[in-house]
């Protein structure tokens, strides 16, 4: 994974002849700028808790351990002595404190874990926490253990009175395969106190992993704490200078028609640093800048754009920032990949999808936590198993933070770090594959720290009003600005809007779509223009979507007139992209939020949703027989009229549909007028699921294959919509550990597209199964169909058969002469094609190469009943 520099000015290294020692490692602030960042070295918990400011680092929020690790050195498994030291003092506490605030080091942090998850580890003890040395603020030493709820191991029995600042050392010195620690502080208050505490017999594995300075308040208002330098040393250390974070935390970047667009994710510099960052790239054994872009605030992004872009080689990239210090000494950071060639010549396109970037265990008690189970971050076999695909291109179709306990419940007062800080996980967590391969990511609900969002065109959420209350209401409960910067963080890295033109409030768009590999995605926006239902449909009693009048009938009275899925202007976008075909393009492919359908059951006696999470997780053969398929206008089921004209326009151009969200993974197609007559969908299962969605419908569908499961075949949805079932992945009990993880059905997407054939295979991927070990995915995939099943294979009549001469893959366009309609675009294969038709009529085909003079009209065609042929020339 390419990283930013690592050598720090920040957290510098100081390369000093210790005999028998590593490397020592100082920390020193205080050439430090202000800034909410805490240095590259340097992991914060949370962003907003701690700044640099005044030459230090200061716990910022008076809440129970709060963190900041250090992240290029660890304690390693082998055996050697450890010495750790900083120092630190009190402010902005009271009286009320007396004594329960203190401050000091953490050692031993997430043992076994990546360094990323171990960085996480504040304000809960639980195992893998770690030994906490510190001194409270009535100048009492101690060692507790965070592995036994904050157990005391030893401390001073006297209070030494209020202290003014402290000086803390740790040492740790193996002795007969354990290990004796002594902990000494000196006290800087009226009596200048020295004091110390030894123990012995600490199990080695004890003085495993991490290490981080520690601010704990456990009083309301409560005393923070600043510190002012730390040094490590010692031969236990493990020296890992690729483990940053930032100035440049990752980049994501697309590529289609010759132009780059690349986002850098920055950690929040402060106003005195540089604002411009520089992109450069390697050719011919020389880097050389291509562009240059300003990092925008808030959000911290610096977006750069590179037309003519020389896409038939492998490129590689770094993006470089001058970070300055006080003292006017400047050090260059940077972040590298690789833009890959454009697959144009590969026969096969590889799409990973995502959606549901859970980070943590849901409802466990976070004052014990067990941090080597309950914490799935950062998603490292995701990420190996998915390299092993080879994917040309990743989608992540929202949800990529959750506002709660990912890993922590959404701080609304401080909105902007609190965001940030979620979102520079997932970065951390997949910036490996973002780095070189091609990403489309798109902001879902949670994103916007919404449970569910009915965008409404982007107003505010009525004031005075809160959680399904406004959400209900439709809009967007936080600011504009805000929500734009969501969207920049995620978005920025697309090509141009198709529409660029704001919503309400100055909300940005960004559907557009993305040409690469001759796959053309559509990215649409399926919350933003939604309607809200509960203003339309009062009779229905609506509460977070879900109807609670039981006389409300949600396949009869829900379609109301006036509801909008994905509004004119993306619409009349779907119009157009489904029938340019220009540049090479021979595939569509339609990437959202969610797909258009509601595949889900609950028991009868369910109202609303709320129940899933308490539902119990069955066994692989059980099956309910009293489930019934559900109406939730969360889903892009509803409005049934606005699904039918996306479904309409998808059709057009034969595009497949990818889309997550529903925490269930499902392969359906879609019907509008008839079972089968549209798009294929593939809901990629969650990354780590917490809303264990099920499928138990009462009866096998219709036309299901007898060897099939019984959940698989032809329905309707909750809302009436026409929906053919070919697989799903149902949450089932699992002995993997973690079970809360593994047994909800977590992993991935895989959409495989082959250029010769025009076969499509969706496959849903569990997040265990390694596909470079044999492994499989879910039971039921993979699902593979051609691409004219998105909308002809069950055409009633043809026209007369193409013959092309002089050109191969043409495009066809089959337009209705009765209304002027467009039926359908497609690049056929080779050049032989008979145009299926659903009834009599007159019909102008045109055919050729889109936008040159290589395209032909032929008007007046009328379906045949047996062998006829059109020879077209070139």
């Amino acid at each position: 994974m390419p990283h930013p520099r690592s050598l720090l000015p920040l957290v510098a290294a100081a390369f000093v002849a210790c005999t028998g020692d590593a490397v020592p490692l100082r920390i020193d602030w205080s050439s430090h700028p202000d800034r909410r960042w805490v240095g590259p070295g340097l992991w914060a918990n949370r962003l907003q808790d701690w700044r640099v400011a005044d030459g230090r680092l200061e716990a910022t929020a008076a809440m129970p351990l709060r963190t900041v690790h250090l992240l290029t050195r660890s304690l390693g498994a082998h055996e050697g002595r450890v010495e750790l030291s900083a120092t630190f003092g009190p402010f902005g506490g009271t009286a009320v404190d007396s004594g329960q605030g203190s401050a000091g080091v953490l050692v031993g942090a997430g043992r076994g874990l990546d360094y990323r998850a171990a960085a996480l580890i504040h304000h809960a003890s639980g195992p893998s926490a770690g030994l906490y040395a510190g001194v409270d603020t009535e100048g009492r030493l101690f060692l507790r253990d965070l592995e036994r709820g904050a157990q005391t191991i030893i401390t001073t029995d006297t209070p030494r009175g209020p202290i003014d600042s402290v000086s803390i050392r740790l040492e740790a010195r193996p002795r007969e395969r354990a290990y004796d620690i002594s902990v000494e502080a000196a006290l800087w208050n009226t009596n200048r106190d020295t004091v110390r505490i030894t123990t012995s017999g600490i199990a080695a594995d004890r003085l495993l992993g991490g290490i981080a300075l520690v601010s704990d308040s456990r009083a309301e208002p409560g005393t923070r704490f600043w510190f002012s330098r730390a040094i490590v040393t010692g031969t236990k250390l493990e020296r890992h200078d690729d483990r940053t974070a930032g100035p440049i935390l990752g980049t994501q970047h697309t590529l289609s028609r010759r132009t780059l667009r690349l986002t850098a994710q920055f950690m929040p510099i402060g106003a005195d640093d540089a604002r411009s960052t520089t992109l450069e790239i390697r050719r011919d054994g020389r880097w050389t800048a291509v562009a240059r872009a300003d990092v925008i605030a808030p959000g911290y992004t610096a977006t750069f754009t590179v037309p003519d872009w020389d896409d038939t080689r492998d490129t590689p990239f770094r993006v470089t920032y001058p970070l300055t210090a006080t003292d006017g000494e400047a050090e260059r950071y940077e972040s590298q990949g690789v833009v890959r060639r454009d697959p144009s010549a590969q026969d096969t396109i590889v799409v990973a999808a995502f959606t549901g970037n859970h980070n943590v265990a849901e409802g466990v008690d976070r004052t014990s936590f067990d941090w080597a189970t309950d914490v799935w971050f950062p998603h490292g076999d995701i990420v190996r198993h998915v390299g092993a695909h080879r994917p040309n291109l990743l989608f992540f179709s929202g949800d990529q933070v959750y506002e709660g306990a990912s890993p922590t419940r959404a701080d609304f007062a401080h909105p902007y770090e609190d965001y940030l800080y979620k979102w520079y996980l997932w970065l951390w967590a997949f910036g490996e594959l973002t780095a070189e391969i091609p990403t489309i990511t798109i902001p879902d609900d949670h994103d916007v720290f919404h449970g569910n969002v009915w965008g409404a065109g982007g107003r505010a959420t009525p004031p005075g009003t809160s959680g399904a209350e406004a959400q209900d209401a439709g809009g967007y409960k936080l600011p504009a600005d805000w929500v734009n910067m969501v969207q920049r963080t995620q978005t920025s890295h697309l090509p141009d809007a198709f529409d660029p033109v704001p919503v309400e409030q100055g909300i940005g768009v960004y559907y557009t779509d993305v040409l690469y590999g001759g796959v053309s995605f559509a990215v649409i926006e399926d919350r933003k223009f939604k309607s809200a239902p509960k203003p339309l449909l009062p009779h229905a009693e609506v509460w977070n979507g879900w109807s609670l009048n039981p006389a409300f009938d949600p396949v009869a009275d829900a379609d109301h007139p006036d509801a909008v899925l994905l509004g004119e202007r993306q619409l009349d976008f779907l119009d157009t992209w489904a029938a340019d075909w220009r540049d090479g393009t021979w595939m569509k492919v339609v990437l959202s939020q969610t797909i258009f359908a509601n595949v889900a059951t609950l028991p009868d006696t369910a109202l609303t949703g709320a129940v899933i999470p308490s539902l119990p997780i069955l066994q692989a053969t059980e099956y309910p027989e009293d489930e019934r398929p559900v109406a939730d206008m969360d889903s892009n089921g509803w409005p049934p009229s606005g699904r039918n004209r996306a479904l309409q326009a998808m059709r057009r151009g034969f595009a497949v549909h990818i889309a997550g969200d529903q925490h269930l993974a499902s392969t359906i197609q879609y019907g509008v007028d008839d079972w089968g007559d549209a798009s294929f969908a593939l809901c990629v299962p969650s990354v780590a699921n917490f809303w264990p969605r099920r499928w138990y419908p009462p009866a096998r569908g219709a036309n299901s294959d007898p060897s099939a499961p019984r959940y698989t075949g032809r329905y309707r949805d909750g809302f009436g919509n026409r929906i053919t079932v070919h697989a799903v992945a149902n949450p089932s009990r699992s002995d993997r550990v973690p079970t809360r993880l593994h047994e909800r059905a977590p992993g991935y997407g895989i959409a495989r597209f082959e250029r010769t054939t025009r076969r499509i295979t969706f496959e849903a991927w569990p997040r265990w199964s390694d596909p470079s070990g044999g492994g499989t995915p879910y039971e039921g995939w993979p699902v593979t169909f051609d691409q004219l099943d998105n909308f002809t294979a069950h055409a009633a009549a043809s026209l007369p058969t193409l013959t092309v001469s002089g050109m191969t893959d043409p495009v066809v366009q089959v337009v209705q002469e009765a209304d002027g309609g467009t039926l359908y675009t497609i690049r056929i294969r080779e050049n032989r094609f008979t145009p299926p038709v659903f009834g009599p009529g007159t019909y102008t085909v045109r055919i050729g190469e889109p936008g040159t003079e290589r395209w032909r009209v032929i008007r007046g065609l009328e379906p045949v009943a047996g062998p006829d042929t059109v020879v077209v020339a070139f």
